[in-house]
């Protein structure tokens, strides 16, 4: 077995033991587990690091190579198109890593540059972060950590490939939500889609406003055997009480005062295909009466008609209400509930499913920056940590909304922190314990706000200091003062 001392000084990480850790032993050497190959290239003027790191990378499954000054680094860059950069801040003589940085920045902000610094230097590779570098390191370098960091390059790259597929794909489109199962709670309600889509059973759906109730409606029609035929949806709140009926079921010449000609209904507009009805516990319960009867008998009649017409659709209702106790309030007939309940679907709220922001926000930045002309093509790395950990009351609707905000805001191809609401940067104020009339030292608000925002971004000082708006220096002075409140 090689010596993992020797190993861990050339490499230059803290000890030989997080060395062993990402290695296993094979017949001859040490052997990594394989993954997702990039092209990085590695500057250090140190042979022996830049060299050692390089190894590592390509033991790691990554095509890599290494330069030992910025002018060779310059021509790597410009010959190979590396999609990552790992360079030391110090390269004597002459331009160092700043100067690199501002070079790949130039020909492309999307090389993810990653800064390696002494302790003493943190202060600069903060500067390195504010003018386009993905993060820094400082040395002895923490393998693991530069593990981690590339990853998340490889997962920011693969964002703006799908944001450029998107763009291409989704042009023009007005509505472009796809739907997006990345995580186990929507592969789970994408898997229960595909195994009811294919019947003619009406559908329940649950969920929060602005989960995207009416695009899980919409999949179902297109995944069923009904999707060449019209899809339509009404929101049941949206139409006066009066005339909710005429607008499903129709309504014949002088049925009532102002109907001037025969006009047909939602329901035969919806002949062969699906009629989803938004929100139907808001629905008088007079009507949901007449709803029960056509879905028992797949008949109905227009307003003011005699004959009777064949209901030959789909119904798939909705409700961001527990429907369990709508019943019981008599917002909903329990007997509909039961003839629509026959497949029961409940979308998650998004705070439940983070894995699909990234791709939900690819997604939105794809289509609106086609419908404003804007070259965004994705988020920057604290920006992604502000929407994973923002809970999203508003669910995906209120994520459209931020991202079309911040699409129309940003004056780069990047989406920044800055461009986003404040609600979602800033963590919000904590409410007093307690009783309701005391009133809690503003120095200990802000200290729960500092605690908070700091376990919100996963003990990150830098995206912490820019989500609150203040200086780094002194967020590391107030968390100082904390440390000697806490110990005296």
């Amino acid at each position: 077995m090689p010596n993992l001392r020797r190993e861990a000084q050339i490499l230059g990480v803290r000890t030989p033991s997080s060395l062993s850790r990402i290695f296993r032993l094979g017949k001859n050497d040490l052997v990594p587990a394989r993954e997702k190959g990039m092209r990085i290239l590695v500057v250090d003027d140190h042979p022996a690091s830049s060299e050692g790191l390089r190894d590592e990378l390509i033991e790691w499954g990554h095509e890599a190579r290494s330069a030992t000054s910025v002018a060779d680094a310059v021509g790597e860059i410009g010959e190979w198109r590396p999609e990552a950069v790992v360079c030391d801040l110090i390269i004597p003589p002459g331009p160092g890593g700043l100067e690199l940085l501002a070079h790949v920045r130039a020909i492309d902000p999307w090389i993810g540059f990653i800064m390696l610094t002494g302790h003493g230097s943190i202060d600069t590779a903060v500067q390195a972060i504010r003018e386009g570098a993905f993060d820094f390191l400082t040395k002895p370098v923490d393998l693991e950590r530069l593990r981690l960091l590339i990853q998340r390059v490889a997962e920011r790259n693969e964002m703006r490939s799908e944001v450029g597929r998107l763009r291409r794909k989704l042009a023009g489109i007005e509505e472009p939500e796809a739907f997006i199962a990345r995580g186990p709670a929507m592969r789970h309600l994408y898997e229960l889609m595909e195994k009811v889509a294919p019947s003619n059973a009406s559908i329940f759906i649950t969920g929060e406003s602005g989960v995207g109730k009416d695009f899980v409606a919409q999949t179902l029609h297109e995944l069923s055997g009904r999707a060449s035929a019209p899809f339509v949806a009404v929101s049941c709140p949206a139409i006066p009480e009066t005339l909710l009926e005429s607008e499903l079921f129709g309504h014949e010449r002088g049925a009532f005062t102002g109907a001037l000609t025969e006009r047909a209904g939602l329901f035969e507009h919806a002949a062969g295909g699906t009629l989803f009805l938004d929100e139907i516990t808001e629905m008088a319960p007079s009507l949901q009466a007449k709803l029960l009867r056509v879905l028992e008998t797949r008949r109905f009649r227009r307003v003011g008609g005699h004959g009777e017409k064949l209901a030959d659709l789909r119904v798939c209702a909705a409700t961001n209400r527990d429907p369990d106790r709508a019943v019981r309030e008599g917002r909903l007939r329990e007997d509909l509930y039961y003839r629509l309940n026959v497949f029961h679907l409940h979308v998650p709220p998004l705070r439940e499913r983070h894995e699909d922001i990234a791709p939900l926000a690819a997604r939105f930045i794809a289509v609106y920056a086609e419908q404003n002309g804007k070259p965004v093509e994705g988020l920057a790395n604290d920006t992604l940590a502000a929407l994973e950990a923002y809970p999203w009351p508003g669910n995906v609707r209120e994520l459209r909304n931020a991202i079309e905000r911040a699409v129309v805001l940003t004056r780069g191809s990047v989406i920044e922190v800055a461009d986003l609401p404040q609600r979602i940067v800033r963590p919000a104020l904590p409410l007093p314990r307690g009783r309701t009339e005391s009133v809690e030292p503003l120095d200990e608000v802000e200290r729960r706000a500092i605690l908070g925002a700091l376990e919100r971004f996963a003990n990150n000082k830098t995206h912490t200091a820019r989500a609150l708006g203040i200086s780094l220096k002194t967020l590391h002075n107030k968390l100082k003062r904390y440390t000697r409140r806490e110990a005296s």
